[in-house]
């Protein structure tokens, strides 16, 4: 099966297609670093580095096989944590469009769109209501499912919605997942690697041990070394305020004292300074710098590395730009083995 990615990111949908024995063929992907990134990891992918909006045509070597076209357009509109654009009166909100344009250039044999789960109730269902009604009407057979990551082997506890279209009529179900009672954790994903301090900016270190854990060894392969081992600088204060976190726990666990320049800290939103908990899968990492997430046994932030373990990417895989696009990259990806599963049952039809 040939692939087609557009909104690509960093390439953790096309990974997973990869992993599920897809030849993502092509890729298109307007952020230039990001399409660095996907072209650094995907060497026998041709990367399009344009927004989707000016493309009319799609080059790529035609098999005889059948098509899959793929990729998840920008979510943040559809985010139940964004109360000022989640409407339908944001542009950015209508990019889907862009899919179903791209669906009459590239006529798939397969569709699959995946956002956050916000999309199923936005605008009381109007918008996943269109995307189905849209694909209809251009003969497709659309089914959708809110997923989550850790079902799938990611230690992360991260829902996505997926919608997927078959031209051939097959009304597709979706996988449950392997590890719905068998959870990796936090300590399964990151104890191997090596220790760090608050601003480390080291490219290669040695890992801290062997690989004890199948999720470790997985994602290290035969490494000897762990790359991008880069943490965020955070102030004296907020190294402060980490050191009063329990695993778990959030910005409540600070001392009214160590808040004092917010206006109303009791306003905090509940993801600010979270402590990973290293017996269990970790929350949403999304935008993991600005949210202040904390390692679970260790006063600073997350490396980008340990970012990239808890999205499930390999430690082979190194993302470019600068310190806060690596993260930001890290945090929008789809988790490769999640996406993995769906291409894999989708392989089976």
């Amino acid at each position: 099966m040939i692939g087609i990615e557009i909104f690509s990111g960093p390439g953790g949908m096309g990974l997973g297609a990869k992993y599920a024995g897809i030849d993502v063929a092509l890729a298109v992907e307007k952020n230039a670093y990001a399409a660095q990134t996907y072209l650094a990891n995907h060497s026998d992918t041709t990367v399009v580095v344009d927004d989707i909006q000016n493309i009319n045509e799609f080059r790529y070597e035609k098999k005889g096989e059948q098509t899959i076209l793929f990729g998840g357009p920008p979510c943040q509109g559809y985010s139940k944590s964004n109360r000022k654009t989640r409407s339908n009166e944001n542009p950015k909100n209508w990019l889907f469009l862009e899919f179903m344009r791209t669906i009459n250039v590239v006529n798939p044999d397969w569709i699959v769109i995946e956002n956050v789960p916000g999309l199923k109730g936005m605008d009381n269902g109007f918008f996943l209501e269109k995307i189905c009604n849209d694909l209809h009407s251009l003969g497709y057979t659309p089914n959708f499912k809110i997923l989550n990551a850790v079902n799938f082997g990611v230690p992360q506890k991260r829902d996505r919605i997926f919608i997927v279209a078959s031209r051939d009529g097959i009304a597709f179900e979706f996988p449950t997942g392997s590890f719905v009672d068998n959870h990796v954790s936090v300590a399964d994903a990151l104890f191997d690697l090596p220790k760090l301090e608050n601003g480390t900016k080291e490219d290669s270190l040695k890992y801290k041990h062997k690989a004890k854990s199948e999720y470790a060894k997985l994602m290290r392969g035969n490494l000897r070394k762990a790359t991008q081992n880069y943490v965020s600088k955070n102030s004296d204060l907020v190294i402060e305020r980490y050191k009063h976190i329990k695993q778990g726990n959030n910005w409540n666990d600070i001392p009214l004292e160590l808040m004092s320049n917010y206006k109303d800290h009791t306003r905090c939103h509940h993801g600010i300074y979270r402590r990973l908990k290293e017996d269990e899968p970790a929350f949403v990492i999304a935008n993991y710098r600005k949210s202040m997430l904390i390692h679970p046994t260790e006063n600073r932030g997350l490396s980008v590395r340990e970012a990239a373990r808890l999205q499930s990417f390999p430690d082979t895989y190194k993302f470019f730009g600068s310190l806060d696009q690596k993260q930001q990259q890290v945090g929008n990806a789809v988790p490769p083995l999640l996406a993995k599963a769906v291409f894999e049952q989708i392989m089976k039809n």
